[in-house]
């Protein structure tokens, strides 16, 4: 077998739990699919799947090195992702309860798909934790002599399955019953929705590069 693919097959082993863990890429997605449908969490998904490509191709080329030792730099973009989170989960406490339209029907005002897009990368983007967490990861589990091609091609996996994961979850919400029982909850999905967006906030402002 090709050493690449145990290479492969370790960091998916890891990143797999990454995937499922609660987080904020995962608020932004659950979010997006029960207010705005299922087209709009998809491409949600889509946005922090790139992003994460974004992630990975700074990391490999050295940049997250110089960023996770910079404490000016991971300030910044720490910051910038708790402003971020903090307006999110904001403007979501003061929405009204979201109007869940019935399957097949169209939101009379839908959300643009290169703003579900944004607001799926934005999320991503702004947070720093995931540039630790490469760092961490291709330290560990891939090898200095892994041609950076190769490295990429773990990315696009990497991605690709991460994409795989959210529009499950957006698929799943947005199914006739889930929906349903979401509904029910009313103004309850943005007030929680929110809280959880400000919670994030409050966490990565606390964070710190180690």
């Amino acid at each position: 077998m090709s050493p690449y693919l145990g290479e492969l097959a370790s960091v998916m082993a890891v990143f797999s739990f990454a995937i499922v863990a609660p987080g904020a890429d995962t608020a932004m997605v659950m979010r997006q699919s029960l207010v705005h449908g299922r087209r709009a969490g998809i491409l949600t998904a889509f946005g922090v799947g790139t992003s994460l490509l974004f992630h990975l191709t700074y990391t490999i080329l050295g940049l997250g090195l110089i960023v996770s030792q910079s404490l000016l730099l991971f300030s910044v973009i720490k910051w910038a992702g708790a402003a971020y989170l903090a307006y999110m989960g904001i403007m979501a406490l003061r929405a009204p309860a979201p109007t869940l339209p019935e399957p097949g029907v169209r939101l009379a005002t839908p959300m643009s798909n290169l703003r579900a897009f944004g607001l799926g990368f934005l999320t991503n983007a702004l947070n720093p934790k995931p540039i630790l967490f490469f760092l961490s990861l291709f330290s560990v589990l891939v090898s200095h002599e892994t041609p950076a091609l190769v490295k990429g091609g773990y990315g696009l996996v990497m991605a690709a399955c991460l994409i795989l994961w959210f529009s499950a979850v957006s698929c799943f919400l947005t199914m006739p019953k889930v929906r349903n029982a979401f509904s029910r909850a009313g103004l309850w999905i943005n007030r929680v929705t929110g809280a959880v967006f400000i919670a994030f906030s409050v966490r990565l402002a606390l964070s710190r590069a180690e």
